[in-house]
């Protein structure tokens, strides 16, 4: 009899753990009701060829930089707020500067003509410049998304551009002893040893606001057999919401 009883006490205290059923775990949700869907994205960039002739990137000199500006719309997937993709419209630019060269981008010659100008008349400044229209496309992660001026974020992209502007600027005309001998800045645009598109991958990893930023080109910045296949690469601080 006390068996029985012990059998049964021992029964009626295990019903209780088998009775209880397990429920899921819920996904983290977030209130994203404040938060802006688009917001502006700037970028400053120190700017690097790679691939150019050895004779080019030795007369490289100075800061070379660019400067890119888009208004991104931000997407936020509904499995998962801290994921979200992103597309966006603007504009990059880049300026690559050189010490006593002339880069005539407007002779009719097969190959682009970088002349080297140390012992003849030359700018004090000179700079080769392009300007494109882009659309960026870039997944994304954010650690907090109800406070992204607050929190970890990284991003991964791809963006493609059109050319709409090529030139070449020089300031000061000096002799071959640096003296003055013109004042003034020549501009000379076109486009004709310059590929009309372009496409780069991008990365981002930061902090709110803040965060570091590089774009390496996947296409070439000039025509085949214009130059040795050259590309540019981007690396600087992005100032963006998001």
């Amino acid at each position: 009899m006390r068996k029985l009883i012990v059998i049964l006490i021992t029964l009626a205290a295990t019903v209780p753990a088998f009775s209880q059923t397990t429920t899921p775990k819920t996904k983290n949700k977030f209130n994203l009701g404040n938060r802006s869907g688009d917001h502006f994205m700037i970028q400053s960039s120190w700017d690097h060829w790679f691939g150019e002739a050895d004779s080019v990137h030795d007369r490289q000199t100075g800061f070379c930089r660019g400067l890119n500006a888009y208004l991104m719309l931000d997407f936020p997937f509904k499995g998962n707020q801290r994921f979200s993709a992103a597309l966006g419209f603007g504009v990059s630019t880049s300026s690559m500067f050189f010490d006593k060269t002339i880069i005539d981008i407007a002779a009719h010659s097969p190959e682009l003509p970088f002349i080297a100008v140390d012992t003849a008349d030359h700018f004090k400044k000179y700079k080769l410049a392009t300007a494109y229209l882009e659309v960026p496309l870039e997944l994304r992660f954010t650690a907090n998304p109800e406070k992204p001026g607050k929190t970890f974020k990284v991003a991964l992209g791809i963006k493609g551009g059109l050319l709409i502007n090529a030139h070449t600027k020089g300031k000061t005309l000096q002799n071959n002893k640096g003296i003055t001998v013109g004042d003034y800045t020549q501009k000379i645009s076109t486009k004709n040893y310059f590929n009309s598109s372009k496409f780069a991958g991008t990365f981002r990893i930061g902090y709110g606001y803040f965060s570091l930023f590089a774009a390496y080109n996947l296409t070439t910045i000039f025509k085949n057999d214009v130059t040795p296949d050259t590309r540019l690469f981007q690396t600087g601080l992005t100032i963006s919401g998001l």
